[in-house]
């Protein structure tokens, strides 16, 4: 979804090495995305590709972080290096905050569009690529401007401080202080709303952004060390997050939706393992870099596919086609799991011959 490196300030300084294992560990990301976002029908969704209800992890759980992750590595590999060469900082700060403010800008008018096609009876705010936004933009100004003492200190900071905030008022839904804060900010704006109660939810809310970064932050860190080709750090990080979020859990729960500090830990721990598989078995090893397609169009297979969806379902479109290309013939053979899953599994193979249409003739959208 974020492509980088960003455009060059100055044109002497050299373009930043790409690592391929990168794209591939986006695009799977991508194509997960697409394929937990659009089952055919939400009543029969395999579990593992459900969110936990609320606290837990699933593997669909591992989805948005793992890009998050991404995004910080890509500042890592892109921006970094650009200021080690001696780049103007005030030139890539600006870069850094004008590509924020274009995909916080694509989020809105996403949920623009399905708020007048949908006709919800609120626009939501808030969003998935309102937070990857505003999560580059904070990262990016860390990673040009503060050292690796400053970055590190800051993943620590916003983990406690954010345990501090919400552990005094606990984490059952919508009575923590994340989503208490939301309800005041825009009341009935948010993702899930009670009206009888007067309280919400919102999973990509305010609050939960910051934990958000620090996840940013990891994956920042992750990217040094991936540049420099230290895989043992890269394995023991990994190792040593999951081990904290697992045992932090036992104090404040792993949860997606209030992305919790033993979460952000626990996930980006994980993304790590994932990251350095991908590099000693693509970069390393030579083996084909599978999403790679999907890694370098990200924005178009997600903003792309998300309008799709909204306008299929707009006009009415979205269900008769599940009915007629899936659930009719193959749910009495089957039961109703398998075409749920077989028109998800089709819509990210769909995307995937788009991406790869536009990968062979060189077209790549950026922002």
């Amino acid at each position: 979804m974020i492509r980088l490196p960003i455009p060059n300030p100055q044109s002497r300084i050299p373009a930043p090495r790409r690592f391929a294992s990168v794209d591939a560990l986006r695009g799977i990301t991508v194509a997960a995305m697409l394929l937990v976002n659009t089952p055919g029908d939400w009543s029969h969704v395999y579990a593992p590709l459900l969110h936990a209800e609320w606290h837990g992890c699933t593997p669909t759980d591992l989805v948005f972080p793992f890009f998050l992750f991404v995004v910080g590595v890509s500042i890592a590999l892109g921006i970094v290096p650009r200021v080690e060469a001696g780049a103007s900082r005030t030139a890539l700060a600006r870069a850094v905050g004008w590509r924020a403010a274009k995909i916080v800008a694509l989020g809105l008018a996403l949920h623009l569009l399905a708020f007048w096609l949908l006709d919800k009876p609120w626009f939501r705010p808030w969003g998935v690529l309102q937070r990857i936004g505003v999560c580059f933009a904070v990262a990016g100004m860390v990673a040009i401007h503060a050292k690796p003492r400053v970055q590190w200190a800051a993943i620590v900071a916003l983990l406690l401080g954010y345990w501090a905030l919400l552990a005094p008022g606990g984490y059952a839904p919508f009575a923590n202080l994340a989503s208490r804060l939301d309800t005041a900010l825009i009341g009935p704006m948010v993702y899930q709303w009670d009206a009888a109660s007067g309280r919400g939810h919102d999973p990509e809310g305010l609050l939960s952004t910051l934990p958000a970064i620090a996840t940013t932050l990891l994956g920042l860190r992750a990217g040094a060390w991936l540049r420099a080709g230290a895989l043992k750090p890269l394995l023991a990080g990994g190792v040593s997050c999951i081990a904290l979020g697992l045992l932090w859990a036992q104090l404040m729960p792993i949860n997606k939706n209030l992305w919790t500090s033993s979460y952000a830990l626990f996930t980006s721990g994980c993304a790590m393992l994932a990251l350095l598989l991908c590099h000693v078995a693509i970069d390393r090893r030579g083996w084909p870099a599978l999403g790679r397609r999907f890694g370098v169009n990200a924005i178009a297979a997600y903003v792309g596919s998300a309008a799709m969806v909204v306008v299929l379902a707009g006009f009415g479109w979205m269900e008769p086609v599940y009915r007629h290309g899936f659930a009719n013939w193959m749910t009495p053979r089957f039961g109703p799991y398998p075409p749920s899953l077989a028109f998800a599994v089709s819509f990210v193979l769909l995307w995937w011959a788009i991406v790869a249409w536009m990968d062979r003739r060189g077209w790549y959208l950026k922002v």
